[in-house]
């Protein structure tokens, strides 16, 4: 039985564990980028099928960067609030520097 997470701190070193390959790491700085603008844009344009459009464009690139390149299944099956937090905490840290 896999571990079961109480607080976002205790997974986030989990996340960053299923987010080895570089490669990976900027498919997810991708779709989650992506998916804000797209989201965003739906918001200015109330386009309800865009905002479905965001969270594929997101979860789509994210899921190429496990399924072919971390050969690990998406943490978001099983923890999808912490999994959605710590795309955007990787991202954050990514752009302030603190994570390469």
């Amino acid at each position: 039985m896999e571990k079961q997470y109480k607080t976002f701190k205790e997974f986030y070193p989990f996340y960053l564990s299923q987010h080895e390959n570089k490669t990976s790491r900027y498919l997810h700085y991708i779709g989650t980028s992506l998916g804000l603008v797209l989201f965003v844009y739906a918001l200015v344009v109330q386009n309800p099928w865009l905002l479905l459009v965001s969270f594929v464009c997101g979860y789509g690139f994210a899921w190429v960067g496990h399924f072919f390149f971390e050969k690990n299944k998406p943490a978001t099956f099983q923890y999808p609030w912490y999994s959605f937090l710590g795309d955007w905490v990787m991202l954050w840290q990514f752009l302030t520097g603190k994570r390469r």
